[in-house]
């Protein structure tokens, strides 16, 4: 798929608050600090869509962008950072679970995940969690080029083993690097076949 426009359209701290345009939407939601806004950027090719921030747990909103006038790419706020408040966890978790509960047209979901880290508690019950609601998602598998070679495929197929051995769900994944671009043209087919 060719992004031939990519704009933001507006951001809202609750789903009644989104656009009420009737076009797919794709969600991308990780820990804080998953690299989420350069992979947004690097998939858009516009380094300047998504504000890259060196303080994690920066989006608190719900971020629209229409891409190619015909669908959402949508930036949900990072969960799971240590440094916020209970009362700020709370809020983002209620964000999260009103997007999902209450917008109808997300397509599909992609989960970030640090391909580095051995899978996380948070991470596997939002998994568990999306599964349990119907929610259909993929894992995105981020930072490959900050490993070796052969550890990339060997953490990625671990930690879908260990998805599965907890879950019972074996999540289809891309394994991306928003340095390298790595993964850009696999995640942009993904969406097509979705359209």
């Amino acid at each position: 798929m060719i992004i031939k426009s990519s704009d933001f359209i507006k951001s809202s701290s609750k789903s009644i608050e989104c656009p009420k345009n009737d076009i797919p939407e794709f969600a991308f939601i990780g820990r804080s600090n998953v690299g989420k806004s350069s992979l947004i950027n690097m998939l858009t090719q516009n380094k300047k869509l998504a504000k890259i921030s060196g303080n994690p747990g920066k989006t608190l909103l719900i971020n629209h962008f229409l891409i190619n006038k015909n669908w959402f790419l949508v930036d949900l706020p990072g969960y799971g950072y240590a440094k916020i408040s209970k009362k700020e966890k709370k809020k983002i978790e209620n964000i999260i679970i009103d997007y999902f509960t209450q917008r109808v047209n997300i397509s599909l979901t992609f989960v970030l995940i640090d391909i580095r880290l051995k899978p996380q508690l948070i991470d596997i019950e939002f998994m568990n969690w999306l599964s349990n609601n119907n929610i259909r998602f993929k894992i995105i598998f981020t930072k490959e080029d900050k490993l070796k070679l052969n550890q990339k495929n060997e953490n990625a197929s671990k930690y879908i083993n260990e998805v599965f051995q907890k879950l019972k769900i074996y999540p289809e994944f891309v394994v991306s690097s928003s340095k390298t671009k790595k993964g850009r043209n696999e995640i942009s087919n993904l969406i097509l076949s979705e359209i």
